[in-house]
């Protein structure tokens, strides 16, 4: 079996694994601050993908969202990214609105994405330029409108640490709307199906957003930082996603704000 069927498998028979899980006790903790949760499932769902991988795929490396893979310093081989829940605020608060997510990597090149949308049971997938898919059919690239017919996701409790920050509002002020649905996985998931057209993170990590931007980027979707740079597989970033026109607007209103380099690269320190 090569990896894109196996990770088609193994993405979904974890999600069982979590619907399992969630009809037991379980832990919950906090992480960097009281709303950065963790909980044992999170760990668990965590282990079990790791150790199917390794059964499978002995020499291949893992980077995971609690812990897996910290020491990894360069992207040569196969490398996968996993956040085993992502959206635990709303796993913990609704039981509902979070998702697996998977990017493999192969010498630092995009190979497959796959997000699982455990409740729905629904399946993201797309293996690097062979198309991108929800479940069994093909995905298509919405219709390519501008920011002031679109609904934009975002992070708004970051974006309002830096309030003073004008880009950020008048992306805000331009759109149809803004939602935030608490899974940036989802998010990807959303704008793959059509239902929003841009997002718009000032922070994520690779494991919330490597998944996502490989199926993403198999209808057409440009994914960047808020400068227009490709993503970094090994540290986290701003990230901006959404149909070309859309993401090219964005980015106009942070390159022609130079002051926000310094911020930017503080930010991320935090």
């Amino acid at each position: 079996m090569d990896i894109y069927n196996f990770g088609k498998e193994l993405i979904v028979e974890a999600g069982r694994f979590i619907e399992t899980r969630m009809t037991q006790n379980f832990q919950i903790d906090s992480k960097s601050n009281p709303n950065d949760l963790v909980t044992d499932v999170d760990k668990e769902t965590e282990q079990f993908l790791y150790a199917r991988i390794l059964e499978r795929f002995p020499e291949h490396r893992i980077i995971g969202e609690e812990g897996h893979g910290e020491n990894i310093s360069d992207t040569d081989g196969v490398i996968w990214i996993v956040d085993p829940i992502d959206g635990t605020l709303n796993f913990v608060h609704q039981g509902e609105n979070f998702a697996i997510s998977i990017g493999v990597f192969i010498d630092g090149e995009p190979y497959c994405g796959l997000i699982y949308d455990c409740m729905k049971r629904d399946l993201y997938h797309a293996k690097y330029k062979s198309g991108a898919f929800l479940n069994e059919s093909a995905l298509h690239q919405a219709e390519n409108v501008p920011l002031n017919q679109s609904l934009v996701a975002v992070n708004p409790k970051r974006i309002l640490r830096e309030a003073t920050r004008d880009p950020f509002f008048e992306i805000m002020a331009k759109s149809r709307s803004v939602r935030s649905y608490g899974s940036a996985a989802l998010e990807f998931a959303m704008l793959a199906k059509g239902q929003i057209s841009a997002l718009m993170f000032f922070k994520l990590h690779p494991w919330d957003y490597t998944g996502g931007s490989i199926i993403t980027g198999e209808l057409g979707y440009k994914t960047t930082d808020i400068y227009g740079k490709d993503l970094p597989l090994l540290s986290s970033t701003s990230v901006i996603s959404g149909n070309p026109e859309i993401h090219s607007e964005i980015i106009g209103h942070f390159t022609e704000d130079k002051s926000l380099h310094e911020f930017h690269d503080a930010f991320h320190d935090l």
